[in-house]
């Protein structure tokens, strides 16, 4: 759809140098800026006959092709026609009118260009794509800061916390040994004791006897 608007607008512009118009200027339009089409074609006529001879010229060359204009402006005047074909816009001024509407000062962000530069095949934007890197990186970061929490809430003991609970149950398991050894040793000597004299009992009962 581009190339055919530009060969379009190679097209009039040929039709106005068919019918030497002057000073001829195309205007690829800054759509930023407000533009209500794509290109202008801007061209002088010396008289008001010239100047309607080069809007029949143009309207007959795209009629071949099956492009007609959705409107026509000044046409019986002369001082300025306007010939609106939706995609780019042709206005043909007598020499007085192009000096006071100066359209190319109007539409100054407008970039100028040539029946070569329209020759050239389009460069078209190409639409950047959603950063699929970008969300992955940020999806690993996210995931890496989640771990980092859950690790911070299982931490190891530190050296310190380590060394007071090793202490802890090396006493306790000293101080339960103590108090076994300690009780089997009192039980030990209960029991020599009460060995002791029980043979005591028995030695004096012989005696008697």
């Amino acid at each position: 759809m581009i190339q055919n608007t530009r060969q379009q607008v190679a097209q009039a512009v040929r039709a106005v140098e068919n019918k030497k118009g002057e000073d001829v200027s195309i205007l690829e339009m800054d759509k930023n800026a407000g533009a209500f089409t794509d290109y202008f074609v801007v061209c002088t006529g010396t008289n008001p006959r010239q100047i309607q001879a080069i809007a029949d010229e143009i309207e007959h060359s795209l009629e071949q092709d099956g492009s007609r204009p959705t409107s026509r402006e000044g046409y019986g005047q002369a001082e300025w026609v306007l010939l609106d074909y939706v995609d780019f816009v042709v206005h043909i001024f007598s020499e007085k009118a192009r000096k006071f509407y100066d359209l190319e000062r109007l539409w100054k962000s407008a970039k100028r260009v040539s029946l070569a530069d329209l020759a050239k095949k389009p460069v078209v934007e190409a639409k950047k794509a959603p950063a699929k890197k970008a969300v992955k990186t940020a999806a690993r970061s996210a995931g890496k800061k989640a771990v980092a929490k859950k690790s911070a809430g299982r931490k190891k003991p530190g050296p310190a916390a380590r060394g007071a609970k090793g202490k802890t149950s090396r006493a306790a398991a000293r101080s339960g040994g103590a108090g076994r050894s300690g009780s089997s040793g009192r039980g030990g000597a209960a029991a020599r004791g009460g060995a002791k004299k029980r043979s005591g009992t028995k030695t004096t009962g012989r005696k008697r006897k």
